[in-house]
């Protein structure tokens, strides 16, 4: 009976987390888009004060991070029950990264945008980006080694994001959904190299 109860209650567990953690990303997708109205301006989009991108930042980021860390989340709760430290600790690795990205942005050409994108199309070839797509994929120890490996294995595609259009609702929902697919899928060759082919085209497109 014992053993039944922690089954139960690990299962119990785990439907909440996934519940919870979905539920979190679907008003975070709503809040951002808020958030977003009017901010993009491509190439040219200002960040504004620190206190407005944080705001449109952190809902981006769980929105966009929260369905591809949702079996690990998972894991994690079936293992002792502590998802929600798990995915506050996940998230506080992106506001970070966001802190990274309000200090370094300015307003920038096509031609620097395009040269971002061709870097960013390179790094997908990349063993670190394999590496720590692997670790992004399984790694349940914590919630802050879960973000620093999937900032590993996103660096390069939200780094193109930032480049061509950082509160552009568009190229959000793009790198969103290569981003989930590289979290839940196993990495293939047949798929990856025509990607971070296509993504390095784009570059010289833009930059031109």
């Amino acid at each position: 009976m014992t053993g039944l109860a922690v089954t139960d209650r690990s299962t119990g567990a785990a439907t909440a987390a996934l519940a919870a953690t979905l539920g979190l990303a679907a008003v975070a997708w709503v809040v951002a888009l808020r958030q977003m109205g009017g901010m993009d301006m491509g190439y040219a989009t200002d960040l504004g004060t620190a206190t407005s991108f944080a705001a449109a930042w952190i809902p981006m980021m769980a929105a966009m991070m929260l369905p591809g860390a949702v079996p690990v989340t998972v894991l994690r709760a079936r293992s002792d029950g502590r998802a929600a430290q798990f995915v506050a600790s996940y998230l506080a690795v992106w506001a970070a990264v966001g802190i990274a990205v309000y200090v370094v942005y300015a307003p920038h050409s096509a031609l620097l945008a395009g040269a971002v994108t061709v870097a960013a199309g390179l790094y997908e070839l990349s063993p670190l980006k394999r590496r720590c797509r692997q670790r992004c994929r399984d790694d349940i120890r914590s919630g802050l080694a879960l973000g620093v490996h999937c900032v590993g294995a996103s660096v390069g595609l939200m780094a193109m994001f930032v480049a061509l259009g950082v509160m552009s609702v568009a190229w959000m929902a793009v790198v969103a959904v290569v981003v989930l697919a590289q979290k839940l899928l196993p990495p293939r060759s047949s798929i990856d190299v025509p990607l971070a082919l296509a993504i390095v085209v784009l570059g010289l497109i833009v930059a031109t």
